[in-house]
């Protein structure tokens, strides 16, 4: 048998070293022990939690560099070559090669034998009048968080476009900074990708509560002022900003995957098959550039979550590393925490379902987190949408005190094991009066009211 360190080593490159990225290299490694692994990455830092950043600006999270997901010395244990400041130019299918230049303008080409794209996410910044004005930011980068927090020091007012978690949790870090704030919604409703109407009044109510104004239904017509922002108009009325964010979500970055000649799906995003890899031999892909299936009505949608991208870049991982694994698909299970309201989803909301054409009946019901009689029991809401004739479990929405998300992680399995709610009333849960009712609101009471629909 020959020995594995007399051949000449597999090259796998990966486009992009954020969660996916990052997630693949790992994966990639532990398959492949040998592999030379080269991660081109165009930021100046390596991986980092862009989930983390509102929570940075609120002062939860102390620094930005806190949100760094490794030390450096990661990499080289690991054997990852790292090359930081530096952009992927082209790549060759046909000679498996990818061009790169650095922030020194020197270029290189490098050839492959597997190649992953993890290429991730550009801000969507809708076209509109004054958006260029000094003030006005996106967030995606640690460099966006460090200019967003400067420009907080001496703000007074500001003004949130885009309702949903990334634009609530914004919203949220500058109210709890003394910030006047308003989040302005084009849609009729906050959080319109997560939670149906009846859900999201709630959160909408506790950011009122909060001191925030919330205006839905409305755009923005223009970020107003000279050359920095001085408000917005939107709604027939003028709004006062010191600072805009726009957080109107993010489209993916698939360029370089067209040039090359990779298929982009119906979500133009890049198409890849279970194995994560896409129409071009040892080319894969993960992460936000990537379209996925959905686990219920098996269409192709976004879900340009990091929970999802760190799962995609392992399977890719593993299979450009000469493994083998597949993705089962997404469920768009998602939670945040704004002020001290929980929220989270998990599967299809009422409205998506009917969109797909599938009939359904909900399960809806209002409880407490813990006994009603043990001191410090906080309100829940739970909405659970069952499909109509075999009553099996396809989304699932909370919102609530404490709890929600392992209550949502707990509904995301049972929609992947098609639990029915008779199964669901059935199921043998805990109790105990500080820490649970003797019946589990998100998981046999609200489906006990779907039974009864």
């Amino acid at each position: 048998m020959s020995n594995p360190k007399m051949r000449s080593p597999k090259r796998i490159i990966i486009i992009g070293g954020n969660a996916a990225g990052v997630s693949a290299a790992a994966a990639a490694r532990k398959t492949d022990r040998y592999a030379e692994i080269i991660m081109i990455e165009a930021d100046d830092h390596p991986a980092y939690s862009r989930c983390g950043l509102p929570f940075v600006i609120e002062g939860k999270i102390p620094r930005f560099e806190d949100l760094l997901i490794y030390p450096p010395n990661y990499y080289r244990m690991m054997k990852i070559d790292l090359r930081l400041k530096t952009t992927a130019t082209a790549i060759d299918k046909e000679a498996k090669t990818v061009e790169i230049e650095d922030s020194h303008g020197k270029r290189d080409v490098l050839e492959y034998d597997s190649l992953i794209l993890a290429t991730g996410a550009y801000p969507f910044a809708p076209p509109i009048r004054g958006r260029d004005k000094m003030g006005v930011f996106t967030v995606r980068t640690l460099r966006d968080g460090g200019r967003i927090n400067r420009a907080v020091s001496d703000a007074k007012s500001a003004v949130v476009i885009g309702a949903g978690l990334t634009g609530l949790e914004m919203a949220a870090a500058f109210a709890r900074r003394g910030i006047r704030t308003t989040i302005v919604e084009l849609l009729p409703q906050v959080l319109p990708a997560m939670l149906d109407e009846d859900m999201a009044i709630l959160v909408q109510e506790g950011f009122e509560k909060e001191g925030v104004e919330v205006i839905t239904g409305h755009g923005v017509d223009e970020i107003l002022g000279g050359d920095e922002v001085e408000g917005i108009s939107a709604a027939g009325r003028e709004i006062a900003a010191d600072l805009v964010i726009i957080a109107t979500g993010v489209r993916p970055s698939v360029e370089l995957a067209k040039e090359a000649g990779v298929e982009i799906g119906k979500t133009r995003a890049i198409k890849t098959n279970l194995r994560m890899r896409t129409s071009v031999e040892d080319i894969y892909a993960a992460g936000d550039c990537v379209e996925s299936v959905h686990m219920v009505t098996h269409a192709p949608v976004l879900s340009q979550l990091g929970t999802v991208a760190i799962r995609q870049g392992m399977v890719a991982g593993i299979n450009a590393g000469g493994g083998y694994a597949i993705f089962p698909g997404v469920l768009g299970s998602a939670v945040s925490k704004l002020f001290d309201l929980e929220v989270g989803a998990t599967g299809l909301t009422e409205r998506q379902a009917e969109q797909a054409g599938v009939k359904t009946v909900v399960g809806f019901t209002m409880a407490e987190t813990r006994a009603r009689y043990y001191p410090g029991a906080l309100p829940i809401t739970v909405k659970l949408i069952f499909e109509e004739r075999t009553r099996r479990l396809i989304g699932g929405q909370i919102v609530g005190g404490e709890g929600v998300a392992p209550r949502i992680n707990a509904l995301s399995l049972a929609i992947q094991k098609q639990m029915t709610a008779w199964e669901m009333v059935q199921a043998d849960t805990c109790y105990t009066p500080p820490l649970s009712d003797y019946m589990e609101p998100s998981i046999q009471i609200a489906a006990q009211v779907a039974l009864g629909a």
